[in-house]
């Protein structure tokens, strides 16, 4: 009978290790890549990225623990722990998968709303056995992947009940704390070689369907909407009630006021709108805000106002989203308005806009422009404007003693990174027809220099020309009195305003009605087209100001809101004598 010498004892130990870190790194790699994968764009595809999964850290860490308490997960464990690790790879799968397609993080309570819809249409387009291949493979890829994590969860717990392996447990524990190290919130890759935790995105799912079930949570969420309790009276004029056009002006900060150079590039063009303000038999008063947002997430400084809502927070932006809060669209609505969303840059499906209520939400292939792209937002303002009037607000758009009209206008043509921008079309009637821009316009446009040290000229440029289609717009005919309100969304990217500048936005409202505007001047605003200094309050406050301004005096009498001095007491005048109203 032989007995093994010391050296084969040497020999084997080597190889058990061997063979012990390769069955350890194949298990932990396979998981690993079905928690790390991202989205192979363009399409619904995925491809692998070497980075370390967050949870997969601790999940093996805990089975560390696990393992040296009670021993080897059973294959009942083993199996629950397998069909859980499916439900990850699918929420991983929706992570990266709907930014991709849909421009928008994933949102469980719409999305899951419409996913049958989804389904329908892409089954009534695709060919029959394209279908049932489709149908058949969704199954199978879920059973495939959850007996693929089966068997890799009961290696992993046969090595870790190994003793051999002492360093790797002291490495996998050094990549947990690093992992703890590694996590930066909201951002796509964090630090060194660790991917974006799924974690948050779960949580954030969960708070938001909470708020949605749970009695209450919405409104310890949001606080309290304003009333919305006026008649709009206010808006009621000689020739009925006037069409109220709300502008959010894409990236237009307070910082183009603050800055001196930037105020000093833009003092012309100022002047400019100012007087074709004037020249339309029209005021103009101004304030400032602060925006619930800066340098991007457009929408919620659009939900702060239309539903009079703080959304600084982005969870509380989805949440209002889903409740059934009060808005100014649904406002004007009930008295009688026929109210439109005019949405040049929506380029994909927006379920959650039905919160809102509009009557009709005209995207970027529903206004009917059909000129050449400038860019990813492809549809000039000046162009987006034009066709807006010809089919909503001018003379001649719908039937005479047609509904008045309440619109919802987010422009995209001062969008980072300003570029391409589009030439002014001195005739505004040209717009409505393709041939308003050559493709050699476009061209041009697309080959003007791009570079990020110049970001502020063409910023600024971008300025001006929002200022130029805005007076030539006001210089229009319309077929009823217009209020036209003006609001910036957020401040421009750091790159342009600088790392300290301000969250706070102009707000600007031009009216023939100078009651109105003096109304507003009873809560900060000033005449002209320049706000003051100092903010009224926040974006969702200014809601109930506009509420208050759209009625009457004596409306609002019980609030304690003082009521102002005569037209022209603090600088309003009227138009300029033979000067015709909306001509």
């Amino acid at each position: 009978m032989s007995t093994a010498s010391p050296s084969d004892a040497r020999t084997v130990a080597p190889r058990a290790a061997l063979a012990w870190l390769l069955r350890f790194a194949a298990a932990f790699a396979l998981l690993n890549t079905l928690l790390t994968f991202e989205n192979l764009w363009p399409g619904f595809g995925v491809r692998a990225m070497p980075r370390l999964s967050f949870e997969l850290c601790l999940a093996v860490a805990a089975l560390m623990a696990w393992v040296g308490w009670r021993g080897r997960l059973s294959a009942r464990a083993a199996t629950l722990l397998a069909l859980a690790f499916v439900a990850l790879v699918v929420v991983r799968y929706a992570e990266v998968t709907a930014p991709a397609m849909l421009g928008r993080p994933v949102n469980v309570y719409w999305d899951g709303r419409h996913a049958l819809e989804l389904l329908r249409v892409v089954a009534q387009s695709a060919p029959a056995w394209q279908v049932g291949v489709a149908l058949l493979a969704l199954p199978l890829g879920a059973l495939l992947i959850g007996g693929l994590a089966r068997a890799a969860i009961a290696s992993l717990s046969q090595c870790l009940e190994s003793r051999a392996p002492r360093p790797w447990l002291l490495a996998t524990v050094a990549a947990l704390a690093l992992s703890f190290a590694a996590y930066v919130p909201g951002q796509r890759d964090t630090r060194w070689f660790f991917s974006l935790p799924l974690t948050p995105t779960l949580l954030h799912q969960a708070r938001l369907l909470a708020g949605i079930w749970l009695p209450g949570h919405d409104d310890a969420v949001l606080g309290v909407s304003p009333a919305f309790d006026g008649n709009l009276s206010g808006l009621v004029g000689e020739n009925g009630p006037a069409d109220v056009l709300l502008v959010f002006a894409e990236s237009y900060g307070a910082g183009s006021f603050d800055e001196p150079a930037q105020a000093t590039a833009l003092a012309a063009p100022r002047r400019a709108f100012e007087q074709a303000i004037q020249a339309g038999g029209r005021a103009v008063v101004s304030a400032r805000v602060s925006a619930p947002t800066y340098g991007g997430a457009s929408w919620r400084s659009h939900a702060a106002l239309l539903a009079g809502v703080d959304t600084r927070e982005p969870a509380a932006h989805d949440l209002l989203l889903t409740s059934e809060r009060p808005t100014l669209v649904r406002h004007f609505a009930r008295h009688g308005y026929r109210t439109v969303g005019w949405m040049p840059g929506l380029k994909r499906p927006w379920p959650e806009g039905a919160f809102y209520g509009f009557d009709r939400l005209a995207d970027d292939a529903g206004i009917g422009y059909a000129g050449p792209d400038f860019g990813y937002w492809r549809i000039p303002d000046q162009a987006a404007m034009a066709l807006l009037q010809a089919q909503e607000l001018g003379v001649g758009a719908g039937p005479s003693g047609r509904a008045p009209r309440f619109v919802v206008f987010p422009t995209t043509s001062t969008h980072a990174p300003f570029h391409p921008l589009p030439p002014l079309v001195a005739d505004a009637m040209r717009l409505h027809q393709p041939g308003a821009y050559s493709p050699e316009q476009a061209r041009a446009a697309q080959a003007a220099p791009l570079s990020a040290r110049e970001a502020l000229p063409r910023y600024l440029e971008s300025l001006r020309y929002q200022y130029a289609w805005l007076a030539q717009a006001l210089r229009q005919p319309t077929s009823r009195p217009l209020v036209m309100v003006i609001v910036g969304d957020h401040q421009p990217p750091a790159l342009v305003g600088g790392r300290s500048a301000s969250w706070d936005v102009p707000v600007h409202v031009v009216s023939e009605d100078l009651a109105l505007l003096q109304r507003l001047a009873g809560h900060g605003f000033v005449p002209g087209p320049v706000p003051p200094t100092h903010a009224i309050g926040p974006m969702h406050g200014l809601t109930q100001v506009l509420l208050n301004a759209f009625d009457r005096p004596g409306v609002h009498e019980s609030m304690g809101i003082e009521q102002v001095a005569a037209p022209g007491a603090i600088g309003i005048h009227p138009h300029p004598p033979g000067a015709v109203p909306g001509s």
